[in-house]
């Protein structure tokens, strides 16, 4: 079949991939220069599939409340511009109720050891080196965080997810270089769990994807989707382009191609903020960065290693625009660096950055027919796209293919939300 992917960040470049491998004639349409140039491009490279759960979960809005006027809130409202999101908080209120977050839960539990598992072939079969490394650390500063943190254990327990509690000893034997000052009161070790460059992996994916016969149409803007049996797409440069599927993979973009068509979905962009230095040594030894990937549980941040560079990630803003860098939450990010790996960077060649996540209010993203003729959908996967897109792409292509899914797609479907 002729196939068209909407969108180049990495859920576009896998599904691209794997359509692509399986015979398809692939063609991807991307508005920016390059792959991975907007969600994919500076996120933190956590693959931890344990940790990947719906926002929405009990107790969440008592926790959001509780920190609304805090500096160092893990979620923010950017002013009132937030409050156009008035029926996604909504429906996001609905999805913590107990029974919807077990099911949403669920899926994206399966959905990410599956992505994990296909990650690792990939990388493995394709000889990728994209800055990865093994191990992942949540790190918790007090009793009262490690108390809070046992439900979490219990269901990582349930998971059959490989993990440890381990003492404050045993954090430094693993992470060296964290400050002495810094206060660390024990952490869950997830050794099979890691870290790695989510924009290099697609550029590498990307270069594979081509050599199985996929094509790439940068700084080509899809201004309009025309479903159908033959469904077809028009770019704003004018140009008319039929296909056999289409499948829309441009996260908060997504909306403005489908609601033409009575289909809107409740995508909100999420922003997510990070920064990135290069690691500096010491007196001529070792760096004095992270050796792999940490979150800090008290702030929701991760510190990650990739290559010769740390990455700090976190935040959740909710209202604004991409393009406004507020300096609250970024002030978080210098700060939690600072706390734990002091003078590790040379923070005069930091780079900041901020992204919008395309976030749904439950949690799963959505892959599949949609109920549009000819236009498929993989999107919506919020601040997990990087850990779920190369199992999402799998799903994808082979239900496009009329194949058995590799996991159970219950609560993945379009049909979730009536697309």
């Amino acid at each position: 079949m002729r196939v068209a992917v909407i969108g180049a960040g990495i859920v576009g470049v896998t599904t691209a991939y794997e359509l692509a491998a399986q015979g398809h004639a692939v063609t991807v349409f991307e508005r920016r220069a390059s792959v991975a140039a907007e969600a994919s491009f500076a996120n933190a490279g956590v693959v931890a599939p344990g940790y990947v759960t719906p926002w929405a979960a009990p107790g969440m809005p008592t926790k959001v409340l509780a920190q609304v006027f805090s500096r160092d809130a893990a979620v923010r409202f950017a002013g009132p511009s937030a409050l156009r999101e008035w029926r996604w908080l909504w429906r996001f209120l609905l999805a913590c109720r107990p029974r919807a977050y077990a099911a949403n839960r669920s899926a994206m539990q399966r959905l990410a050891h599956f992505s994990r598992a296909r990650l690792e072939a990939l990388a493995k079969r394709l000889d990728l080196d994209y800055e990865q490394r093994r191990g992942y650390l949540v790190l918790l500063r007090t009793p009262a965080e490690l108390q809070r943190a046992r439900p979490g254990l219990r269901l990582l327990a349930e998971l059959g997810v490989a993990h440890e509690v381990v003492d404050e000893a045993a954090c430094r034997r693993l992470e060296p270089a964290l400050s002495p000052s810094a206060r660390v009161h024990a952490a869950v070790r997830l050794p099979e769990d890691g870290v790695g460059n989510c924009r290099q992996f697609a550029h590498l994916l990307k270069a594979e994807a081509q050599r199985q016969g996929a094509s790439f149409a940068f700084d080509t803007d899809v201004a309009r989707l025309v479903p159908g049996d033959r469904p077809a797409l028009r770019t704003a440069q004018g140009e008319a382009h039929a296909f056999d599927r289409i499948v829309v993979c441009a996260g908060v973009q997504g909306n403005r191609l489908l609601a033409p068509h009575g289909l809107t979905l409740p995508l909100a962009p999420v922003f997510g903020y990070s920064i990135t230095a290069p690691l500096r040594a010491h007196d001529g030894g070792p760096d004095m960065g992270p050796r792999a990937a940490l979150m800090d549980e008290k702030y929701k941040v991760a510190i990650s290693r990739l290559g010769q560079r740390v990455r700090v990630a976190g935040s959740a803003e909710l209202g604004g625009s991409v393009d406004t860098l507020r300096r609250a939450p970024l002030a978080t990010l210098y700060r939690v660096l600072d706390e734990w790996f002091p003078g590790a960077a040379s923070m005069r060649e930091a780079q900041e950055w901020k992204g919008a996540r395309p976030m749904l209010p439950d949690g799963p993203p959505l892959i599949g027919a949609s109920r549009l003729p000819g236009i498929w959908l993989n999107l919506g996967h919020g601040s997990s796209g990087w850990a779920l897109s190369c199992g999402s792409a799998c799903v994808l292509a082979d239900a496009l293919a009329g194949r058995p899914p590799g996991i159970d797609t219950q609560g993945l479907l379009p049909a979730r939300w009536r697309a």
